[in-house]
Formats: structure tokens, sequence, C-alpha cells
């Protein structure tokens, strides 16, 4: 069992007592393919090895099971079962009769072959005659999957039933590796990339800001990304669960994760509500953010709303309309039913996409994470179709190299890097203990990894286009009012800006009639074409103000508006399943409701969080979504991260960790990944936290408060009761870490977990054909690993694990 039970949907957690079958291992060679029991005569794909659909068995496979199958055929019909039997069977032994045998039975093989004494064997073989495979059943497990007394494998179809042992708990999977490539990608694909990175690629040198961005990439993201997906995969736990076994003295590390996801879903999901509101709105006649509401007078008069007229009619809607956004943060003002029953709805929303776990969020992510493509490939195929389009794309992609020289420029990439792809929070871990152990983890970390970031370059390209369009519409209405009110002064437009009068001097005109007349030089408009497409915005003002103004000059503006939006509540939404999951997943590591259904704690989780988040739903909730955003996740996840590598570098033990990766992918990780772990990505961490906090002391930090009477934002510094909040977000988050390891140094357990995970290691080693690693010069001068296998400033708190095989 313990070769085959990860290879099926349901799987044990806990002191597997694994039955080393050759003739199983056979079986799973040969790559036979399983199915699961479902209570009638259908018949399910499993997910692993042995599955077609996922298929990530090592090159040494393919040599073994050349030899396997003929020793399989050359065993003909007398084959002894390979484990001894147990009870009043131990004596007792089984036989495959080949096809054409006489005494066949009813149930006993039909045509292909019978079996004798099945009943008492725990594993039979079936011959199957054209394709020489092997198909496995269990012991006492009849064809309706409950106890009876032999399997049928009748018509050739092969099954095989995993129950865990009593008393052990039952783990989810994965349908297949499509649905966990899609929930993966959907979970660091998010909002970010749409609104942020080409925001900081224009900011930070064009072209030359891909140079970080994609050393920061190999240096922290991939490796990172890598070791949360192995560590999650090995130890088959939630964060909690995983840090907690690495050592009980980083427990705190798991809690801190599962703390900032909780943090992070409360605001994340207000950007989910926002677009839900502005998706609805879509829908009318003509887009209410189009042009600026009327303002009606007890005379029955009316003129057009002031504060529309200073600013725009997308920033009058997004602030007054949306946000009832207030002076500043201490005059909440109003309470915004209307945002309010959008968070309602956007939480119910999710609560029904998690209530069966990955379950159901696993069928979701199969449209939220493909529509966003989707829609951005048809934004593309008109963007490139807009007057203006290769202005935007060379604002963005000009190289300005001196720009490299700042080192702002890298800490920006590094944070674009580290939080677009999600580390640390905790999901990545989750998501992966539900894959089968010798799931190609290695593979997937890259193939995500560049799918984000290549995401985010084809979002830029999309997002540019149509903000080239819109900065063109702007500079060429701003020329023709320019020229229309020169022709009116001059008689043309064609003057050089230096042969005009000063502005605000008086001049003399003469009129149609030949009169004479004095005015003043009036103040013209600056027509600025570079201006236009600096003012491109990030986040929500990109979102919600510059891109919807650039839709509202397309035909059609209704179907590009419920396009874009809805794209973005699929982004938004796919990430909050993987931040969410991070919290239930370690909740259900701990027990700390054991007798509490997954479905209602997740139900419990997004009930109070959608308490919580109504904070966000007053004038003054916007500013309070920007302190969320700037302090609950960025120095948090940076430490969290931090404490990560140390944990497996130095505490676990990075030949271990190697030693762990190459049973579960049948190739051990090179040099650059270890080195990565060990010295680079947490040196390049604790620069980017070093640098953040500088820069904070250095500038400040504050929000922007929107000034009505100016039609546009300004910065105010926090208050003091926003400060202590702050603080709060961050020592709540991080603390638990130094709190944990100092309860445990006293012997106060706050997380009692000691159950180690099933990881059938000798098998693993025995279907890869992996043999004993020979630490290498290298290994010994750069990690300090010694002949005998330990580390220098290493301290493993345990075993291996492989005894519990």
């Amino acid at each position: 069992m313990a070769n085959t039970a990860h290879l099926v949907r349901r799987q044990s957690s806990q002191n597997l007592n694994p039955q080393r079958s050759l003739d199983r291992l056979e079986m799973k060679e040969l790559r036979g393919r399983l199915v699961v029991e479902n209570g009638n005569n259908s018949m399910s794909n499993s997910y692993g090895a042995t599955n077609v659909a996922f298929d990530d068995s090592s090159p040494n496979t393919k040599v073994s099971v050349k030899i396997v199958r003929k020793r399989t055929l050359q065993d003909g019909a007398n084959s002894e079962c390979k484990e001894p039997l147990k009870g009043p069977d131990k004596d007792k032994k089984c036989e495959v009769v080949p096809k054409g045998a006489k005494n066949n039975k009813e149930g006993d093989g039909g045509p292909n072959g019978s079996f004798k004494n099945k009943d008492k064997c725990q594993v039979a073989i079936k011959y199957v005659a054209k394709t020489s495979e092997c198909k496995v059943s269990l012991k006492g497990e009849s064809k309706q999957g409950g106890k009876g007394g032999g399997s049928k494998l009748g018509s050739g179809e092969g099954k095989q039933v995993f129950r865990p042992e009593s008393g052990e708990e039952e783990r989810e999977s994965w349908d297949s590796k499509l649905t966990f490539l899609l929930a993966t990608v959907g979970y660091a694909v998010g909002l970010g990339n749409v609104w942020r990175f080409p925001y900081l690629a224009q900011k930070n040198g064009g072209g030359a800001f891909l140079i970080p961005y994609f050393v920061m990439l190999a240096i922290e993201g991939i490796p990172i990304f890598y070791l949360e997906l192995a560590i999650g995969q090995r130890l088959r736990k939630g964060a909690i669960g995983v840090w907690n076994q690495v050592s009980p003295y980083l427990g705190g590390i798991g809690i801190s994760s599962a703390v900032v996801s909780f943090n992070v879903a409360l605001y994340y999901n207000t950007i989910i509500a926002w677009c839900l509101f502005y998706f609805v709105q879509s829908f009318q006649s003509e887009l209410p953010w189009a042009t600026c509401p009327n303002v009606y007078f007890e005379n029955g008069s009316y003129a057009v709303e002031p504060e529309c007229v200073t600013s725009t009619p997308t920033q009058y809607f997004w602030y007054r309309t949306t946000l009832m956004v207030s002076e500043d943060i201490n005059t909440p003002q109003l309470f915004n039913w209307k945002i309010a029953l959008s968070l309602a709805v956007a939480w119910i929303l999710v609560y029904m996409c998690m209530i069966k776990g990955i379950a159901s969020s696993g069928k979701v992510v199969y449209v939220t994470a493909t529509f966003p493509y989707i829609v951005l490939i048809i934004f593309f195929f008109r963007g490139v179709t807009l007057r203006g389009m290769s202005d935007g794309l060379k604002h963005l992609f000009t190289p300005k190299w001196y720009m490299l020289k700042e080192p702002v420029v890298w800490l920006e990439a590094g944070t674009q890097i580290f939080f677009s792809l999600g580390l640390a929070f905790g999901g990545l871990i989750a998501f992966s203990s539900y894959n089968p152990v010798n799931n190609n983890c290695y593979r997937d970390a890259i193939m995500v990894s560049l799918t984000n970031c290549f995401t985010s370059m084809f979002a830029g390209i999309v997002v540019f286009s149509i903000i080239g369009f819109k900065a063109t519409m702007i500079y060429e209405r701003c020329l023709d009012d320019r020229n229309a009110t020169l022709m009116s002064l001059f008689g043309t437009s064609a003057l050089e800006p230096t042969a005009l009068p000063p502005e605000g001097s008086p001049i003399t005109i003469q009129n149609v009639n030949g009169s004479l007349e004095t005015i003043f030089m009036p103040v013209l408009p600056e027509c600025d074409l570079q201006k236009e497409l600096d003012n491109s915005g990030s986040g929500t003002g990109l979102a919600f103000i510059i891109f919807t103004e650039a839709i509202n000059q397309f035909p059609g503006a209704q179907f590009w508006s419920i396009l874009f939006f809805l794209m973005l509540f699929t982004l938004g939404i796919d990430s909050q399943f993987g931040t969410l999951e991070g919290v239930v997943t370690s909740i259900v590591d701990m027990k700390l409701f054991p007798n509490l259904r997954k479905e209602i704690l997740t139900g419990v989780i997004c009930l109070i969080c959608c308490g919580i988040s109504m904070g966000f739903a007053h004038g003054a909730g916007s500013y309070v979504f920007v302190l969320f955003d700037n302090f609950s996740g960025n120095f948090p996840l940076l430490i969290i991260a931090f404490f990560e590598c140390i944990g497996v570098s130095y505490v676990y033990g990075l030949k271990r960790f190697a030693d762990d990766i190459e049973l579960m992918t049948g190739k051990r990780p090179g040099l650059y990944w270890l080195i990565c772990w060990k010295y680079l990505s947490p040196l390049a961490m604790l620069s980017i936290l070093v640098a953040s906090i500088v820069e904070i002391a250095m500038d400040g930090s504050g929000y922007p408060a929107w000034v009505a009477s100016k039609g546009t934002s300004e910065r105010h510094e926090w208050p003091v009761w926003a400060l202590i909040l702050i603080a709060f977000l961050v020592l709540i988050s991080v603390l638990w870490i130094p709190v944990v390891a100092l309860c445990r140094a006293c012997g106060v357990v706050i997380i009692d977990d000691n159950d180690k995970a099933w990881f059938p290691a000798e098998d693993l080693r025995e279907f890869h054909g992996i043999v004993p690693h020979t630490v290498t010069a290298s290994e010994k001068m750069l990690f300090c690993i010694r002949e005998d296998g330990t580390e220098g400033f290493c301290c493993p708190t345990g075993g291996t694990d492989e005894d519990d095989t």
C-alpha cells in the first residue's frame, strides 16, 4: 500500500505500515491505470504517476519497465503473494490461472483469467491478455466498495480502493494535474499583474526595468516558490503543520502565514466588491462615469456638478458615487450600503466556491484562471488597432538605462516579484500538500512562475496600448481647444509659443464690426503627450479611473466595461481562494475544532471576514484599505519568507531537503537552487526589508486624501490611532515566530501536532532508481556538508522519517 496509496484520491496522514509487495511495485512501474472505487460500476481516473493525465515518472522508470514486465511474465500462473498473510490465512497462498484454464468461476476474473483464494490475498494480480499490464484489487473490497468475499475483476476492469487504517485521517487531493496548475496559476496571477506591473515598468526605466525584474525572479521568486511547493508536498500539511514538523521552534512561521492571509483576505475581497459594483453598473444604457451628473435646484434649474467639473467624470464616479469618500481618515461620515451589499455578495460567492475545499474551488478555477487570458487577448487585438497604441508601447518599453543605478528600482522589482507570486502566505504550501508525493514540483515551480511573469508583461502591453490611445485622444483634444482659442483671438493657430503675449496680459483685438476691444490673454491649455502617458497611475487608480476613461472612448463601451470588470473579478477571486485556503488548511491541521466539518469552518471564517470587512464600507473605508494594503502584508511576508529559507536551510537541513526532492521528482536540485535557498534568497529578502524600512523612515508614510474642491488627491499623514493599527497589524503577524519558539524553549506547547505525514521514501527510491548521493567537493565547501551527511550550522530535529514508511 505504501507504494500505491498516494496515487488515489484519498490519502492517509500518519502511521501507515506499508506492505512492499514486488507485485505492487511492478504494477506501479508498469504504470497501470488505477481507479478508485466510487460505489458503482463506473471508474474514475486516479491522480498520480499511474494516471496518464499526470505522468511525472523519471527516465529510469522507462528502463525498469521492460525488465519488470519480462520477469512478471516469466513468473507464470503460480505466483505467490509477495507479502506474508496474517491471522488464520497466514499459511495460504494465491495463484493466478492463465487465460483458458479450467474451473473459472463467476467473479474470478472472467475470460482473461481467474484467481484462486483471491479473498485470502492482500494483493491479487491479473494479467491482461494483449497488453501484459497488471491491474490490482485490495483484499476484502467488493465491487461495491464494501468489505466482502473478494474483488471482482471481470470485463478487464481493474480496481484499487485505498482505505486508511483505523484512527487515521484522509486528506484531499486534486482531481488532476491540470486542476492543480490552474489553481496555482490563478492564485499567483492576480490584480497586481494587471494594475501594478505596467506602472512600475514605465516608472522605473521602461524596458530596462526587465533586467532587475528577471534577476530578482531568478534569485528570489522561483527559488522560494519551488521551496514552498516542495516542503508542502513532502510534509503533506498546511503551513502550520509543515513548519511545526520542520522544528517545533518554527511553528510560529505557519501561524504568522495564517494571520497574514486572514488580514489580506479582509481587504482583498473589498477589491472584488468594487469590481462587482462596476460590473453591475456597466449594464446601463449609458455608462454612469461617461459624463458629469447634474445638480438640480428648488426652482427647477440645474447645473453640472461642480466637483465633477474640477476633476473628471471617472474620478467623480469613483470617489463620490462608489466610495462616498470623506475628506480624511478621521471622518468616516455615512455608511456606504452599496459597497456593503457588494461585499456581502463577494463573500457569499467566495464561500460557495470554497464550500467543498479544493473539490469545489478546483472546478471553479477552470473558469476563473482561464477567463482573464481570454479577455486580455480580446483587449490586445482591440488595443493594437487603436490610434496612439505605438506611443503607449514606446513609453512602456523604451529603456532608460541610467535608472538601473537607482537602488529603488531594484527594490521595487524585488517587491513586485515577491508579492505577485503570492509567496509566504501559506497558500502554496496548502495547495502542494494535496499533490501526490511523486509530483514534479520543480517543473510546476518553473512553469507557474514564468507564466506569472509573462502574464505581467502581456498585461503591460494591453494596458499601455489602451493608455496610449487615451493619452493621444486627450492630447489631440487639447490641441483642438488651444487652436480654437488662438483662432478666435488672432485669426490663426500657427503661432509659436514665444510669439504669444504672456498669460494674463492685456491685448487689443478687433471685432468683426471693426471696433477695438481690450481683453486679457487667456490661459492656454498645456498640451503634452508625454505628461499624459506618465499619468498612467497604478492600483485602483488605473483600474477604476484611467482604464474606465479609455473605455469611454470605445464604440460599444458597455461591452468592453463588462469584459474588463469581469476579468478583474475572476483575477481577484481565484487569488482569494489560495489566500483563504492557507487559513482554513492551517486551522484544520492544528485540529483546533476537530468535530467541525471543513465546510462549516470555511463558512464561519467567511462570515467573520465579511463582518470585519464592513469597516471598508464607509467614507473613510478607502483610506483604511490603503493602510491594510501597505502594511498588513508587506513587512510580515518578507520576514516570514526569510525565516522559511532559514528553517529549511539551517534547521531542516539542506542536504535532507535535497534528498526529499530527489525522492519526489527523481532528480536532485542543482547547486544553484541550494545556493539560493541558503544564501541568495535570504539576503535578497533581508535587503528589501531593510531598504523598505529605511525608505519609510526617510520619506515618512501617508495616504492620498481626496480634495473635492480641487478635484485631486493630496498626501495626508497617518493619525496616531492609524499608526497604532499599523503596528498592531505588523506585530500580530510576526510576533508568533519568536513567541512560539520561546514558549517551546520554556516547555509550553502551543502547537500540539507531532503526527508525521505518510511518505513512502523506500518505495520512491526504488521507483526512481535512486542511489545514495555522494557529497561533492562543492557541497562540502559551500554548505559545510560533512562526509557522514551532517551539515555545519544545521540542527536537524529528527530522523528522515523513512522509518515511517
